[in-house]
């Protein structure tokens, strides 16, 4: 979407007139990006479909909020960020599996989903990315997989450049150690 017909739709979803269609349209563009930035947190399809539900339905709730400094997209991004990891505390605190019992499913839950199309490696390589911690995992997921840049994750995370480079450094390197580890 270029700038121009993001600036369009932002006027579209301030006036009541044409703030329905308008936000049709928002779900229309952004639903498959945001899918896929909600599913490599959340990591199956069915969490990731509802997760995008509530991100929809919070984006409609505060379309007030929007204050027009950060574009569309990066909003969005940060509802989608947000309410993944939400997502992801209230199923870690709702669990009564160990954590240790819990990764090492990962991969099995992966290829056993339906929706999953990646190979062994591709699984074991998502069940890593589930074993580091919350920013290092999303800062790994928005850098690798979204290929943004570090201004870009630095606005949508409210992060120093400077720290989300070395989150994105350790996170390699964690993820470097646990495919050593699983040789």
């Amino acid at each position: 979407m270029t700038a121009a017909d993001e600036q369009l739709l932002i006027q579209q979803l301030t006036d009541p007139k044409t703030q329905r269609k308008a936000f049709e349209r928002v779900v229309r563009e952004y639903s498959e990006q945001l899918y896929w930035q909600i599913r490599r947190i959340v990591l199956l399809h069915d969490d990731a479909d509802d997760v995008l539900q509530n991100v929809f339905l919070k984006a409609w709730t505060h379309l007030d909020d929007f204050h027009h400094d950060s574009r569309l997209s990066t909003w969005l991004y940060r509802i989608a960020v947000n309410e993944s990891i939400d997502f992801m505390r209230r199923k870690k605190n709702q669990s009564v599996v160990s954590a240790d019992d819990e990764q090492a499913g990962i991969a099995s839950q992966l290829l056993a989903d339906n929706y999953f199309d990646g190979d062994e490696t591709q699984a074991q390589l998502q069940e890593a990315i589930a074993s580091l911690p919350e920013v290092q995992r999303t800062v790994f997921n928005l850098r690798y997989f979204d290929e943004m840049k570090y201004s870009e994750i630095s606005a949508l995370m409210h992060t120093s450049e400077g720290a989300l480079k070395a989150s994105y450094h350790i996170a390699v390197k964690k993820i470097t150690e646990f495919f050593k580890r699983h040789d």
